[in-house]
């Protein structure tokens, strides 16, 4: 769900992204990787929208203990004896080769979405050479690639498509975000209306973000997170936005201007980084309703919690560990009761316990990716037995990936 330069690379590095990014204690062991089918998005409480400033959220200054698990809201984390916490840095797997993309149409991939069918919707927004026009990739069930959709300019800006986060809707339509970097809030979120899975056409649905990354729907919601509200306070302010589905049927919803005053705005978070402004990228929830937020540059995971009306009666930093520097797209896996977040900053997968308790799943040094490693992995998500993996290579300051490599891949991370 996407990581960008402060303006342009600010993804929103999709943070760009999105993004975006966590039931009983689980050790190490069982953190492992046993059995499974691919998971279904979980039911939830139906929400109503809070006023704007509910639910917002301080990231403390201070470097986080090492392995540090949240407790209970309002209480401080807890430190991990020492040896614990080397224990859940190390890799527990190895990335392998998945898919090389085809050169002439993808350069930088981002974001990924599972059709009921098995079939992978892959964004690519093509920030490493702008020539080449913005697409939606599909990956088959057999792993074939190929063309779902060629993706238009932004009418207002001219600009191409930046497309970061992409969700399916219950009606089986998509959600695809459109970061764009010139210009105040001019990003964006289209539908993509589906008919017989295929796209048939494309167009606004909310109009008026900063950076509009990860987005997902639940219980007749979209939320989308915004990487970057106000790049200009310090803190840098960061949040999620929630809208009704049924709201946007028929009416393009535009945004408040400035963002922080929008209705639609339910929680903020605060990043403290001084290498990048980035913040709210990864979005996924779990089976309770809560809802998890990458944090992208202080690579902390925060949690949302919800009473049975839907406000906001939580927001806290649900998980952090000195081994994961970046929190970018979050993906949660219902059969493991699992989150996993891609850590673009130091090319690894790290899996979350519903404890808080961060294991690292697989990293691996700079890499042009054809051996199968990951480069600049900004989002993973869990098809079966096989987390697969988009491998954005957009390099930016402060991360490990420094240089573009081509043909871009993706990576799988198998859990057998």
């Amino acid at each position: 769900m996407s990581r960008w330069p402060e303006r342009r690379i600010t993804h929103a590095v999709a943070f760009f992204c999105v993004a975006g990014l966590l039931a009983g204690l689980i050790s190490v062991v069982s953190l492992g990787v046993l059995g499974c089918s691919r998971p279904q998005e979980p039911s939830a409480t139906g929400p109503a929208v809070p006023a704007a400033g509910v639910g917002r959220a301080s990231a403390p200054e201070a470097e986080a203990p090492s392995a540090a698990v949240p407790g209970a809201a309002g209480a401080g984390a807890v430190s991990q004896p020492a040896a614990a916490t080397a224990d859940l840095a190390k890799p527990l797997k190895k990335a392998e080769l998945f898919v090389r993309l085809p050169e002439e149409i993808c350069n930088t991939p981002d974001a990924m979405t599972l059709l009921p069918d098995g079939s992978i919707i892959l964004s690519v927004p093509n920030f490493n050479d702008v020539s080449q026009p913005p697409v939606l990739m599909k990956i088959t069930p057999d792993n074939q690639v190929e063309k779902f959709l060629d993706l238009p300019p932004n009418p207002e800006t001219g600009k191409p498509f930046g497309a970061l986060g992409i969700c399916v809707a219950p009606n089986g339509d998509l959600f695809l975000a459109d970061y764009q970097a010139e210009g105040k809030q001019k990003s964006r979120v289209c539908r993509i209306k589906m008919e017989n899975g295929m796209p048939r056409e494309i167009g606004p649905a909310v109009e008026g973000f900063s950076i509009s990354n990860a987005v997902i729907c639940r219980d007749g919601y979209l939320y989308v997170s915004d990487t970057q509200i106000d790049a200009e306070k310090r803190p840098v302010i960061s949040g999620v936005f929630r809208f009704k589905l049924e709201d946007l049927e028929n009416a393009v919803i535009k945004l408040a201007e400035p963002l922080i005053h929008d209705p639609h705005l339910i929680a903020t978070i605060e990043t403290h980084s001084t290498e990048l402004s980035l913040g709210a990228d990864g979005l996924c929830f779990d089976d309770d309703g809560n809802l998890y937020i990458g944090n992208f540059a202080d690579g902390t995971v925060h949690r949302l919690r919800f009473d049975s009306e839907g406000k906001v009666v939580a927001n806290e930093i649900f998980a952090r560990a000195d081994h994961m520097k970046c929190a970018d797209g979050l993906f949660y896996d219902r059969t493991r009761k699992l989150i996993f977040v891609a850590d673009s900053k130091v090319n690894a997968i790290h899996m979350i316990s519903l404890d808080g308790r961060v294991q690292v799943l697989a990293q691996n040094g700079d890499t042009d990716g054809l051996d199968g490693g990951m480069d600049q992995p900004c989002e993973a998500i869990v098809r079966g037995n096989e987390v697969i993996v988009s491998n954005m290579d957009w390099p930016v300051p402060g991360l490990l990936n420094q240089k573009y490599d081509t043909p871009c891949t993706l990576s799988v991370i198998r859990l057998d």
